[in-house]
């Protein structure tokens, strides 16, 4: 007999329900973090400092391209979250089979541009000349597997739309395992360097897709969904693009920002190019609750506000940030105090892991900062205030991180925690203005 999906949120102990609903999504994350951060650890381990510098940059873009995706797809998991609230099966088919229509042709454009031009990327990145090939080697065959990511992320944002963050658990943890085994093979055994993991990186993320697939025709879908379903229909993609539109053009430039770090970093050798992509890797896992955080309460508010239960909405906020500050207090003490031993698991050169660390006592203090951030960024997309997501990640970015990094980098005698202040500076801007949103929209809100 088939298994329905669906997860009610709008039931039950909020904090207990949050809880449910996100501790898959962590465990979710932080293998699909082991899934990205294996490129890495094992071209660390089992090839040279330039190829590993080539993943670090390569990984760099990719990460900032499977962002945008994974920002617009928002909007499918609020257009969905929304009509599963308030009971209509439908129009919550329409909305999944218009984004199924939306993200193909963002994936034949994203594959258009990437693939035919990895060269040119990789020189935009400024990568280090030992690394350019193998940096874009790394963009070229991830860029043939943008199809994967975008359907893993189309289907990711469905599941969590329904309340279902169980099931993204069980695929990506196919995919990290068979990530895991094509790199320890194409890189360790057949040395084929930063392409090998590459290689690896889509094959694993094709296979996800299929597992997705294959797990949906089981179950019983809480919404009611045909292949004609699959169309561009005008009040669907106004609606989901309304949503996903600003947070992606948010995720872009925010993004951006980090790829600049990147870029300036490059300038300053190939070392502190490693090092900076072995810390991204590690602030990765130390930002995994926040992160989970965010993604749980944007589908809990969804379904809540589509139900009229705005105080539910409220409270779930509260909730996420004093259990997320607890666990951004640990692992910023880890990150401060251990960061050599965490960066250690990614490289064995001395320099690199030095640096890293240095680059790790800035991001120390974002592990607080985050864990009240990202709380917030996830309830405002909850309630569809995409836009004004969209521009205090413009103003933290652009306005702060990219400022301060380049002031930074013109100093006598900098190093990587100088560079990597920009992030806890920009992160306390965007709060303070999260704050006053937060007054300033919660009338309207309440209201409706």
């Amino acid at each position: 007999m088939k298994k329905s999906m669906e997860q009610n949120l709008i039931q039950g102990n909020i904090l207990r329900t949050l809880l449910s609903f996100a501790v898959p999504v962590l465990l979710a994350l932080f293998l699909q973090a082991m899934y990205g951060a294996a490129d890495l650890i094992i071209v660390g381990q089992f090839a040279g400092i330039n190829e590993q510098s080539g993943v670090a940059s390569g990984s760099q873009l990719f990460n900032m391209i499977t962002m945008v995706i994974t920002g617009l797809t928002m909007g499918v998991t609020v257009f969905v979250g929304d009509a599963i609230g308030s009971g209509k099966r439908e129009k919550a088919g329409q909305g999944v089979g218009c984004g199924i229509a939306i993200f193909a042709v963002v994936a034949i454009l994203v594959t258009a541009v990437v693939v035919p031009f990895s060269d040119q990327l990789a020189l935009w990145m400024h990568a280090p000349a030992q690394a350019f090939t193998q940096t874009s080697e790394y963009v070229r065959i991830c860029g043939i597997g943008t199809i994967f990511i975008t359907a893993y992320n189309v289907i990711g944002a469905v599941f969590r739309g329904i309340g279902d963050s169980k099931t993204p658990l069980v695929t990506v943890a196919i995919a990290c395992t068979i990530n895991i085994l094509g790199d320890l093979l194409l890189v360790a055994v057949f040395h084929m360097g930063a392409a090998g993991a590459a290689i690896a990186t889509v094959t694993a993320q094709a296979v996800s897709v299929v597992c997705s697939l294959f797990l949906i025709r089981r179950k019983q879908l809480p919404f009611d969904f045909l292949p004609h379903c699959i169309r561009f229909e005008q009040t669907c993609i106004q609606r989901i693009l309304r949503i996903g539109v600003p947070i992606a053009l948010q995720e872009l430039l925010v993004q951006f920002s980090f790829l600049f770090i990147q870029v300036v970093v490059n300038g300053m050798g190939v070392v502190q190019s490693a090092a900076v992509g072995v810390a991204e890797k590690v602030c990765v896992f130390l930002m995994l609750v926040a992160s989970a955080y965010m993604q749980s309460i944007s589908a809990f508010v969804a379904q809540n506000n589509g139900a009229g239960y705005w105080e539910r909405s409220r409270q779930a906020l509260f909730y996420g940030i004093r259990t997320a500050l607890a666990a951004g207090a640990v692992m910023g003490t880890l990150a401060f105090f251990e960061g050599s031993v965490l960066s250690g698991i990614f490289s064995t050169e001395p320099l690199v892991i030095a640096n890293a660390h240095a680059y790790l006592k800035a991001y120390a203090i974002d592990c607080l900062l985050t864990a009240v951030l990202f709380c917030f960024i996830g309830y405002f997309n909850g309630c569809g205030r995409t836009a004004f997501v969209m521009i205090q990640g413009v103003i933290g970015a652009f306005c702060v991180r990219i400022p301060v990094v380049f002031l930074m980098s013109h100093l006598k005698g900098i190093t990587l925690f100088h560079i990597g202040l920009g992030t806890p500076i920009s992160s306390v801007a965007q709060i303070v203005l999260c704050v006053i949103a937060f007054k300033a929209f919660q009338p309207k809100t309440m209201g409706g």
